[in-house]
């Protein structure tokens, strides 16, 4: 688990990506279209996958540097105090005028949500920001950590030079969307869920098997590995030349949102900490896992102490 003493100092997580307010509703079913509906409860918290995986690698004990934009209205401070409480560094942390983003997000009582994203300040992240962050932090880093919730272009942009600087790239392809397939030989480990693999694709992702031939697809194109999660199913990592299927933890499913940015969020801490990767990999699976068993998005995120004693108590 340990890294060696020399590497030690670069044992840090840069997450570039998007930060929201979440505005969640919680009820016993969704609306259908066009009806008015009482809910049961109702949170406002730091969410954006962007910072909930920065949250994640925080709690999961990581070295997490935030690279992202808020606006300058009353959900500003909520924000920037969620990422700092979680250990979460924010010195490139920009805040620009206006309103920071948003995210309404629906919750029934099986768990399951639908959700409405409004990029706001989230549009603001530029290339400059992005470079002035990797020349500062890559040499304390050993992971990129990045999504798809900002603008592609500052994806891709944030990939390359990670790359270029020797760094991890993690990528986490949600939401999912069509892309430049020049970036698959950058990135060292991609971590769609079904759904997104499918659209990635256009393999239809239904079980471990399909997942595998997904998992191909990103290889054969140059990615390093590719990590397919499956929720109940569990998960399967695919490379040149393996594969490797890991079983999920069973769980009380409460609330879904951000399950799988726990999952990237301990996936990226533990990497950087020098985990091996199958360990780093299941440590990922049970964050995930506690995750969903408790409501909203960043506070329902575990921390190490929670998913150690998670794994202690399940089988290998």
């Amino acid at each position: 688990m340990s890294s060696t003493t020399s590497e030690q100092t670069r044992n840090g997580v840069l997450i570039v990506g998007s930060i929201n307010a979440d505005l969640t509703t919680f009820s016993s079913r969704l609306p259908a279209p066009g009806e008015t509906l009482l809910g049961d409860d109702f949170t406002l918290v730091l969410g954006g996958k962007g910072a909930n995986q920065a949250v994640a690698a925080g709690l999961a004990g990581g070295n997490a540097h935030m690279v992202g934009c808020v606006g300058t209205d009353a959900f500003s401070t909520v924000l920037t105090d969620g990422l700092r409480d979680s250990g979460v560094g924010v010195t490139h942390l920009r805040s620009v005028p206006g309103p920071s983003g948003i995210a309404h997000i629906r919750v029934d009582a099986a768990g399951e949500n639908n959700i409405v994203v409004v990029p706001l300040a989230n549009d603001a992240l530029t290339e400059e920001q992005i470079d002035a962050a990797i020349a500062d932090l890559a040499p304390h880093c050993r992971v990129l950590l990045t999504q798809l919730e900002i603008p592609w272009a500052l994806t891709q942009h944030a990939i390359r030079r990670a790359h270029d600087a020797g760094l991890t790239v993690v990528l986490d392809p949600a939401p999912a969307l069509a892309l430049d397939e020049n970036i698959w030989p950058l990135v060292d480990i991609v971590t769609p869920n079904e759904t997104e693999a499918a659209i990635l694709t256009g393999i239809p992702v239904t079980d471990a098997a399909s997942a595998v031939e997904a998992g191909r697809w990103f290889t054969s194109r140059g990615a390093s590995s590719a990590l397919i999660t499956l929720a109940a199913a569990g998960a399967v990592m695919v490379t040149a030349e393996s594969v490797e299927h890991f079983d999920a933890l069973r769980v009380n499913a409460l609330d879904t949102t951000a399950a799988g940015d726990a999952f990237a969020g301990y996936l990226g801490a533990s990497l950087a900490d020098g985990y091996e990767r199958t360990d780093a990999i299941r440590r990922a699976i049970a964050a995930g896992a506690l995750t969903v068993t408790r409501r909203g998005a960043s506070p329902s995120i575990p921390n190490s102490d929670d998913v150690a004693a998670m794994l202690e108590s399940s089988p290998a």
